[in-house]
C-alpha cells in the first residue's frame, strides 16, 4: 500500500488533547498494522511531538470482544515515541488485560476534548487551568518497583524510599522522593503550573510538570544529575535547582 493510499483512507484513530495535559489516543478499530502505518505518517508530520509523549489510550470506542492484543498495542505506541500512562476502557476483556499489566484504567469519559493539529506551527494560547482541589497527601513508605504506577489524586505524593527504573509517579500536586528517583515523575498533571518535584538523587527517566517535561537524555546533561534537586516551572521552562 502506498503512502498516498494511506492518506486517502479515513483515519482509524484521532489524537486529542485532554485537560490532564496528557495526549489521548482514541482508537476506533482493532487493526494494529494500519495503526502502525498511520502513526508513522504522523511522526513524519510532527517528529518533535512524538518524543516520549505521555499518553492515555482511549479504547472505549472499540467494538466489544474485539480480541485486542493490549501488550502489542502498548509496544507499538512506544515504538513511535508514545509512553502509555493509563487506559480508558469499559470492556471487561480489556480491563482484565490492563490489570494483568498493572496498568491504570480510567472510566469512559464524556468530557470534551480538542483535536490536535500536529502540522500547525504556532501554538494556541493555553487555556487557564482549573483551580486544583487538593486532597490529603499520599505517603508511600516502601520502594516503588519497576512497572508500578502510583497516583496521588487531588494532592501531593511523598515517597520515602527508592523509585526504580520503569516505575511511574503521578500527582495532581507536588512529588517528593526521599531517595533516588530513577523512574518517571509527573507532577501537576491536571495543569497546576505551581507544582514541583523534589528528590534526594536525580536519576529519572522522565520528569514532567503540568505537561512540560524532560527525558533522560536531557537530564543527564544537566550538571545536577545524581544530585539532590527540586524541579519547577518558570514560564514554559522546566528548571532544575539544587536543594
Amino acid at each position: 500500500m502506498s503512502q498516498a493510499d494511506l492518506l486517502d483512507q479515513a483515519p482509524m484513530f484521532q489524537l486529542k488533547g485532554s485537560m490532564l495535559a496528557i495526549t489521548v489516543l482514541e482508537l476506533t478499530q482493532n487493526d494494529l498494522e494500519r495503526l502502525d502505518q498511520q502513526l508513522a505518517l504522523k511522526v513524519e508530520q510532527a517528529p518533535d511531538f512524538f518524543n516520549n509523549t505521555p499518553l492515555v489510550l482511549a479504547l472505549d470506542k472499540l467494538p466489544a470482544s474485539c480480541d485486542l492484543d493490549l501488550p502489542a498495542l502498548i509496544a507499538l505506541c512506544r515504538k513511535h515515541g508514545l509512553r502509555t500512562l493509563a487506559l480508558r476502557a469499559a470492556d471487561p476483556q480489556v480491563v482484565e488485560a490492563a490489570n494483568a499489566l498493572d496498568m491504570a484504567v480510567l472510566p469512559p469519559s464524556g468530557a470534551r476534548e480538542r483535536k490536535l493539529d500536529l502540522s500547525a506551527k504556532a501554538a494556541a494560547e493555553p487555556a487557564k487551568p482549573a483551580e486544583p482541589i487538593y486532597r490529603p497527601t499520599r505517603i508511600i513508605t516502601t520502594p516503588v518497583r519497576g512497572g508500578q504506577q502510583i497516583y496521588a489524586q487531588g494532592g501531593d505524593l511523598i515517597v520515602m524510599a527508592t523509585v526504580s527504573p520503569g516505575a511511574e509517579l503521578l500527582a495532581d500536586g507536588n512529588i517528593h522522593v526521599y531517595g533516588p528517583l530513577r523512574g518517571r515523575a509527573l507532577a501537576g498533571i491536571k495543569g497546576d503550573t505551581n507544582a514541583r518535584i523534589f528528590c534526594q538523587q536525580l536519576g529519572a527517566e522522565m520528569v514532567s510538570i503540568a505537561g512540560h517535561y524532560k527525558v533522560a537524555e536531557d537530564l543527564r546533561r544537566d550538571p545536577l544529575w545524581a544530585e539532590a534537586v527540586q524541579m519547577k516551572l518558570s514560564g514554559d521552562v522546566l528548571n532544575i535547582i539544587r536543594l
